[in-house]
């Protein structure tokens, strides 16, 4: 065999070897390096959310609190109504709040509609419902260039369904965080 040929071929097996090598099975916590404390929390940046969605990530806060954050992204309406209602204050507060403090984030508000009614109907009232998640988030510090609104109306059901219930789940505005 021509040596010229045998060290390039010796240095890729032992490359290929190296790499296969490692048999390491300690599990990767998602959550290393995440601060646990039952602190205020303070915004630092945005983070991958699990559902692929960008969410923001405060420093300082438990598994739970974050938890419960990504958890509050929609705002649930009354029936024909667009008014915001006292229970999602201290939601949108938040989330007010947190644009306010990180210039780079950005929110679309999905304005949506149970399927009673016509269409265009419901496509007014979820962007009537829209705005007025976006006034009470520009109230807080939010600036405009970070929230921009969409109607959906009907189209975008979360829950199918014919009764109240479903109807309620469907009186919505969805805040996708980025």
């Amino acid at each position: 065999m021509n040596m010229n040929r045998f060290i390039p071929m010796s240095a890729i097996l032992a490359l290929l070897l190296a790499a296969c090598g490692g048999n390491d099975t300690t599990p990767v916590d998602p959550n290393a390096g995440v601060a646990e404390s039952s602190g205020p929390a303070n915004s630092t940046g945005i983070a991958n959310g699990s559902n692929g969605v960008f969410t923001p990530i405060y420093t300082g806060e438990t598994r739970e609190e974050r938890a419960l954050r990504e958890e509050n992204l929609i705002v649930y309406f009354e029936f024909d109504r667009s008014e915001i209602r006292p229970e999602f204050n201290a939601m949108l507060a938040a989330h007010g709040e947190y644009l306010a403090n990180v210039a780079t984030a950005t929110v679309r508000l999905e304005g949506h509609a149970d399927e009673r009614g016509s269409r265009e109907y419901n496509i007014g009232l979820g962007e009537r419902r829209a705005l007025a998640v976006r006034q009470v988030l520009l109230l807080q510090g939010a600036q405009p260039s970070q929230v921009t609104t969409v109607s959906y109306g009907e189209e975008r059901a979360a829950v199918f369904g014919s009764d109240e219930e479903s109807y309620s789940r469907n009186r919505r505005v969805e805040l996708v965080v980025r």
